[in-house]
């Protein structure tokens, strides 16, 4: 998945507006115009679509961090130069304030069953003997899953 698709699907989860995204980066300290967000949210084929790096996006994800639990005190967190699924669906769960148990059953809204210790994994440092790699299905069936939880109540 590519970090377009990830910022469009959550912006439709949650709908929210283009200042309501311009926030979150500001949150985290970065200056984004409105046309750059919407050059990122155009599809792939649009002549205006631009590509969302990684340290963008992190910023994104921060913000929400920001916004959602509130700053913590001291400076902020770098962003990360490289994200990885497992590292956009650390950041959600933390933004949302998520359990193991809250992620599963988000998961299972999109028709995806994993374990507690598949999803544990997942939250591993790369490092560690059980660290596991989230592919794309996992996190595609997550934000589907988000999606479903967070529209229908609208």
């Amino acid at each position: 998945m590519t970090n377009n698709d990830i910022l469009r699907r959550i912006r439709y989860a949650f709908d929210f507006r283009d200042n309501q995204m311009i926030k979150f980066w500001t949150l985290s300290e970065y200056e984004v115009t409105d046309e750059q967000v919407s050059n990122w949210l155009r599809k792939d084929d649009h002549p205006d679509f631009e590509p969302l790096n990684d340290k963008k996006m992190a910023h994104f994800l921060d913000g929400f961090i920001i916004d959602k639990r509130g700053r913590k005190d001291g400076p902020l967190r770098k962003p990360e130069n490289r994200l990885t699924n497992n590292i956009i669906l650390n950041k959600l769960k933390i933004a949302l304030s998520l359990t193991a148990d809250d992620v599963i059953e988000i998961l299972q809204l999109a028709d995806l069953r994993v374990s507690k210790s598949e999803l544990s994994a997942f939250f591993r440092r790369p490092d560690h003997k059980h660290y596991r790699q989230c592919n794309d299905q996992i996190l595609r069936n997550f934000l589907n899953g988000l999606q479903i939880k967070h529209r229908k109540s609208k």
